[in-house]
């Protein structure tokens, strides 16, 4: 059974760094493709970053700041957030596989100003 825990949300002043934690268990983040979204108070999910393979990608309103990477002897995708702005407040979860596929529970980030 595939399962993905988030940690290392909470709440940060706008400006600082914060770095999420995926831990995997049931897939190998070595081949699995990994993505990161977030979900604000009243809007849609949205892609925040994803990684598959050696390639990466990110939404507009991240790159630059946010950085997604994995460690494979860990089994653990990890995303950078600098330079966060309070429009960076939301709940991210953690996915394999895409919309359809698995997700975490998330965890919350809040931003202030």
């Amino acid at each position: 059974q595939v399962r993905l825990v988030e940690s290392g949300g909470g709440s940060v002043q706008a400006g600082e760094s914060r770095r999420l934690s995926c831990a995997a268990s049931g897939i190998s983040t070595a081949f699995a493709s990994m993505g990161w979204y977030r979900q604000a108070p009243g809007k849609r999910q949205e892609f925040v970053a994803g990684i598959a393979g050696h390639t990466t990608n990110y939404a507009d309103s991240v790159r630059g700041r946010f950085t997604i990477s994995r460690d494979n002897a860990n089994n653990t995708v990890y995303l950078q957030m600098n330079s966060l702005k309070p429009e960076d407040t939301a709940v991210y979860s953690c996915n394999s596989g895409g919309p359809f596929g698995v997700w975490g529970r998330g965890t919350q980030v809040t931003v202030f100003s």
